[in-house]
């Protein structure tokens, strides 16, 4: 797997570039902002992309999403619940003193147990709500991309429209914590983790 982090707009998401080494195919999970630099790391791996994925529709996560697919055609793909967040993304990022654009409606919704390919890898979603409805992780292999669900010592937010805390916590005792603990951790914000360190130091989780 060829895996690259950028740090993209001003919220610093991590936006997440992973293509396959046989075939060349990539997906961009929560191109934020600055699609300029996601679509040169695209060139810089020589891959081609075939799938915007979000994690969430906050609009931080989702800035990029018109600019990507209508400069590349892939496929948008969203889980179901979150989907009326994407015409909601400008509205939301105003309320911070933030400009993006809505993002384009999605080409197919995603729900929990479906997997999507990108060439020969395979990543799996788990359906992770509480921080917002349609909120999603994706499992590559050994490698954890868990949006806005959890973080290196900490988890999502749960003080926003659809969220809930208690929600969020089940999601990841529930979808994430059984996960082997070699498990990597990539969240949408922050460092990398272990789901094993997770489980035995993050304070939301004891």
């Amino acid at each position: 797997m060829i895996l690259e982090t950028l740090v993209v707009g001003p919220l610093q998401v991590n936006c997440y570039l992973v293509g396959c080494e046989t075939t060349k195919e990539a997906a961009v999970i929560d191109p934020g902002a600055d699609v300029p630099m996601i679509l040169a790391a695209l060139t810089q791996n020589g891959l081609t992309l075939k799938k915007i994925i979000n994690t969430h529709g906050h609009f931080d996560h989702v800035g990029g999403n018109r600019e990507l697919r209508e400069t590349t055609g892939a496929e948008l793909l969203i889980h179901i619940d979150d989907q009326p967040l994407l015409q909601l993304a400008s509205q939301h990022a105003a309320s911070y003193g933030l400009q993006t654009e809505n993002s384009p409606a999605p080409t197919g919704n995603l729900g929990d147990g479906d997997t999507v390919s990108v060439g020969e890898l395979q990543l799996k979603v788990l359906h992770t709500p509480g921080h917002s409805p349609g909120g999603i992780s994706l499992l590559c292999g050994d490698h954890l991309f868990s949006g806005d669900t959890l973080f290196a010592g900490s988890v999502g937010r749960s003080d926003l429209p659809g969220a809930d805390h208690q929600t969020l916590i089940n999601s990841i005792k529930t979808q994430l914590a059984g996960l082997p603990e070699t498990t990597i951790v990539h969240p949408g914000h922050g460092p990398d983790s272990q789901i094993g360190i997770e489980k035995r130091s993050n304070p939301f989780l004891q």
